[in-house]
């Protein structure tokens, strides 16, 4: 049977048919799909972990205990995975471990946009690289294969674009994979110093030997062409260069760690010309540099974005492959002029709105952190001043303290629920022990909002649906030493004022939860807020909120009835009692 499905679904699907059994990770665009996807299957098991080191850790015992195993998480997952993935290339595995990185050129939902590739380079692990949703349905069983036959993890590189676009795949019925016996071997599996050296001797052999296998991997593929121009590429670039240049020679990569050496010497020597076209770092092109060969990449197509066929195709024009007055636009929309930007903002109803408000009105210095949350720092709320990763908004708000006494009293870290319990939890613990006077407000939505709204330790359910123990957040914070917590409502604005400006003036750390179910997934909404228009002076006041529920035309507040939520906060920051709550509505009532 054959369906369409995104490169998410297909690795879903993948490891499904190639008998993985256990499945964890942490939720980030673009890799969410996958286990959600996964966890709809009979007879496996997947998890939500609270972040990417413990979901990494739970499929290395899987796989030592003798199933097969995948773990997921975004490009920047892996830097919270990397302790346990270094080692875990030394011990090796006995059921296969495969490690999905799903990276994101071009930022569309990340803080950077590492290549992930130079993870395998460090690590010493082999990397498979899907072009297409049929290529990475195949690959995870190419991958588990890997692991099992040459003892090591494998990691399958994925980018945005294969993640979610759509290709057709051949589904398969699951083959049965039976639990492998697990012995005892601590010479294999306990890392301490001793044995520690062994195995990285090990390691090098067993790279060594997915070397050589490379160069007859069935994924490095040379498709014959012009004999003027060969190209190397591989992923979703595979596509655009065939797309835009049909007529080269191209060699596909799909295994590119460890590099098939002899594949690219041949392949080099066989064309006139040798161009490298990839995403991001120059990888590729700085290996084939080291083997000698004259070859061009950075050159014509730049190491920042993402690519796109109007991207490849000027690259092309550069290099004098396409004649510029011969061009044409690859796509319908390729040289259309650009859009107006259009600001991603706040929902109407959202929690967080008011706290960001009040924030920027006391004009606090406010870390922030990662999450829909993060959106509170732009234009007109303006409430945070930085985001740098998971867990860092409570760290840095302590080293503010530390560092700048005049901002002591005037610094509060910002951070929501799931991201709390994924790397908040040290950072507070920090605070406490080094007998900080940091506020900590977690906005606690009830979810993991931004990538879907995903459950999370918190919430009471696990990603199979089942019922869980739901961490109290408030006895948590208690439970490291936090001795002032209180809770409040976000939507109220003169109580979580009172609050944040009590806790940032009290000495001793502090925490404030400002708990509101994400209005997405709540559907509290009572009847639009009303405006009298003879009242309303066009102070623009009410705009500050970013509410996209709100407009303001001819010097008039207008609100529109499909989009409010009936929340209240712009009835409560109203000077002149221009807008109105109808009756039972307000606090999304």
């Amino acid at each position: 049977m054959r369906e369409l499905l995104t490169g998410n679904a297909a690795i879903a699907r993948g490891a499904f048919e190639s008998g993985v059994t256990v499945a964890a990770g942490y939720p980030g665009t673009p890799s969410t799909e996958i286990l959600e996807n996964f966890s709809r299957y009979d007879g496996i098991y997947a998890e939500w972990a609270p972040n990417e080191k413990v979901a990494l850790e739970v499929g290395i015992g899987a796989a030592m205990a003798g199933a097969r195993a995948l773990v997921t998480m975004k490009h920047v997952g892996v830097n919270v995975a990397a302790d346990p993935l270094l080692t875990a290339a030394y011990t090796g595995v006995n059921g296969g471990l495969v490690i999905v990185s799903a990276d994101d050129p071009g930022m569309h939902s990340s803080q950077n946009e590492q290549d992930n590739r130079n993870y395998a380079r460090f690590a010493r692990i082999p990397m498979l690289e899907p072009s297409d949703s049929a290529e990475a349905r195949d690959m995870v069983g190419l991958a588990l294969d890997i692991s099992e036959e040459f003892d090591i993890p494998v990691m399958i590189r994925i980018t945005t674009r294969v993640a979610h676009s759509q290709g057709f795949v051949d589904l398969k019925e699951p083959a049965p994979r039976p639990l492998k016996e697990y012995r005892k071997d601590i010479r294999k599996w306990l890392m301490v110093p001793a044995f520690g050296r062994l195995r990285r001797v090990a390691l090098g052999e067993r790279i060594e030997r997915v070397a050589a296998y490379s160069e007859n991997a069935g994924v490095n593929i040379v498709i014959p062409g012009d004999p003027k121009v060969g190209v190397i590429t591989g992923g979703v670039s595979y596509h655009y260069v065939r797309e835009v240049l049909p007529g080269a020679s191209v060699l596909k990569l799909g295994l590119t760690y460890p590099l098939p050496a002899g594949v690219i010497r041949k392949f080099a020597a066989g064309v006139d010309r040798l161009i490298v076209v990839e995403e991001l770092d120059p990888y590729l092109e700085d290996f084939i540099r080291g083997l000698g060969l004259p070859v061009t990449g950075k050159e014509l197509f730049p190491d920042t974005g993402e690519f796109s066929p109007g991207v490849i195709r000027r690259g092309f024009i550069a290099a004098g492959l396409i004649p510029e007055e011969e061009a044409r636009p690859v796509r319908q929309f390729d040289d259309m002029p650009a859009v107006p930007a259009r600001p991603p903002v706040l929902c109407a109803g959202c929690p967080h709105r008011g706290v960001f408000y009040t924030l920027r009105r006391l004009k606090l210095v406010v870390t922030g952190d990662i999450g829909c949350y993060t959106l509170g720092g732009l234009a007109p709320l303006e409430g945070m001043d930085s985001c740098v990763c998971m867990g860092a908004s409570i760290g840095m708000a302590h080293g503010i303290d530390r560092a700048a006494p005049g901002l002591r009293g005037r610094t509060v870290a910002v951070i929501g629920d799931s991201t709390f319990l994924h790397s908040g939890i040290t950072g507070l613990l920090d605070v406490v022990y080094n007998n900080g006077d940091t506020t900590v407000i977690i906005v606690d939505n009830g979810t993991t909002a931004m990538t879907g709204h995903q459950d999370h330790p918190a919430t009471g359910r696990t990603l199979m649906g089942r019922k869980a123990p739901a961490v109290d957040l408030e006895g948590l914070v208690r439970s490291l030493g936090v001795a002032r917590v209180r809770t409040v409502d976000p939507l109220d604005l003169a109580g979580l004022e009172e609050a944040v400006r009590e806790e940032v003036a009290a000495p001793g750390p502090s925490v404030i939860i400002a708990r509101r179910p994400c209005v997405l997934i709540s559907r509290q909404a009572g009847p639009p807020v009303t405006v009298d228009r003879e009242t309303c002076t066009g102070c623009k006041t009410c705009l500050k909120l970013s509410c996209p529920a709100i407009s303001v035309t001819d010097k008039t507040c207008s609100v529109d009835p499909v989009s409010c939520t009936g929340c209240g906060l712009c009835v409560q920051v109203c000077k002149f009692g221009a807008l109105a709550a109808a009756e039972g509505g307000g606090n999304g009532a």
